[in-house]
């Protein structure tokens, strides 16, 4: 019989983000794309997942960006997941909590269905949305909302991208 897996969540809570330390050895960079695109799901929806902080250092484990996203709105708190992990431990968990989520690929029919009952009123919701789309290669019929647009311009900060084919 294998050994269990531990479990190294030692608590839950919230706390004021600016007491969160940013962890030095991140190495995500978030292009304002991506930040305008979380803050309109923030505003939308609100925090449905807390950020991960390492009670032995400190540092942040993941959620920078909404950290970050928090202080530029002064809000008062944050939820939060603690582990206990030794340093080494916490580079690894850095080093791989992202990418093993990056190495997942969409079901193209799934997808399709979800995104059909998905909407949202906000602009740059609906341009992420339809980047998803383009980006697991859902090529829908014309008038279809799966369609992509040729290109993107976020109304908050101007940026302006072109959705891979």
């Amino acid at each position: 019989m294998e050994t269990p897996w531990k479990n190294r969540i030692i608590e839950a809570g919230v706390e004021d983000p600016a007491q969160l330390l940013a962890n030095p050895e991140n190495f995500r960079a978030h292009p304002s794309a991506q930040r305008n695109a979380m803050a309109a799901v923030l505003g939308e929806v609100g925090f449905v997942a807390p950020v991960i902080v390492n009670r032995t250092t400190g540092h942040l484990i993941d959620g920078h960006l909404r950290v970050e996203l928090a202080l530029s709105r002064d809000e008062q708190e944050i939820p939060v997941s603690y582990v206990e992990l030794s340093p080494d431990e916490e580079r690894l968990v850095l080093a791989t909590f992202d990418p093993l989520g990056d190495l997942a690929f969409p079901d193209k029919d799934r997808l399709r269905e979800l995104l059909e009952g998905v909407s949202s009123p906000d602009a740059t919701i609906q341009a992420l949305l339809a980047n998803v789309a383009t980006e697991a290669g859902l090529a829908a019929a014309s008038g279809s909302e799966l369609s992509a647009p040729k290109s993107v311009k976020c109304p908050s900060c101007g940026d302006e991208f072109v959705p891979k084919r």
